[in-house]
């Protein structure tokens, strides 16, 4: 019989001594799913089970609750579980306008995701003005840097010193910023305040934090 995935990650932690928060900050995974994941409330999906087994560096499916030996190795995966490549994205906090997007300090941490994802960099969404994009509160979104986007691409742009996620578009004279959700009206640049924003990148992909 099959041991618990939730049973699997505590005794991970135990014989890892290895806290909660630290799985969190590990493996890229929210606090809430990893509480879920914990109390067996929810299983993790495959994606997530292989970043717990990297950050508890034991075998997939000792994690999965097979009989099998912890240690990791590829070739103990069962014929229908495949591994996935990851890599790992540096997730920006604040910037200052002007300064290089991708120098160190701007990063929070790091996310961890598949290395089909061609992104520069990731970005935590706050609020819920791109919600119709599908896009919630909570979620990370993926951005490949360049300083233009073309019409109702949304991207990620500097406001100040945070970048916000919006649908841009441009004239000669203006650059408007639209929200995916009909409470928030459209910000507008002009001439006079063109200098206060800078277009970061486009995001490319997002990932939710329940999954």
């Amino acid at each position: 019989m099959l041991k618990k995935i939730s049973d699997r990650i505590k005794e991970g932690l135990e014989i890892r001594g290895m806290k909660q928060s630290e799985l969190v900050e590990k493996t890229g995974i929210g606090k809430s799913s990893i509480s879920t994941y914990i109390t067996g409330q929810y299983e993790p999906k495959q994606r997530n089970i292989y970043k717990i087994a990297k950050a508890l560096d034991v075998s997939e499916p000792w994690l999965m609750g097979f009989d099998v030996s912890i240690e990791r190795n590829v070739n103990t995966l069962p014929d229908n579980v495949i591994g996935i490549e990851t890599r790992k994205f540096p997730l920006l906090g604040t910037i200052a306008a002007g300064a290089p997007i991708l120098a160190e300090e701007h990063f929070e941490s790091y996310i961890e995701a598949g290395t089909d994802i061609r992104a520069d960099f990731c970005i935590r969404v706050q609020g819920d003005s791109m919600i119709n994009a599908r896009i919630a509160n909570g979620d990370i979104v993926f951005v490949r840097q360049q300083p233009e986007v073309e019409d109702g691409q949304i991207a990620a742009v500097l406001i100040g010193d945070e970048a916000t996620l919006k649908r841009v578009y441009k004239n000669d004279s203006e650059i408007i910023l639209v929200a995916e959700n009909p409470a928030y009206k459209p910000m507008i640049y002009t001439k006079e305040t063109l200098d206060e924003i800078r277009i970061l990148g486009r995001a490319i992909a997002f990932q939710s934090d329940i999954v």
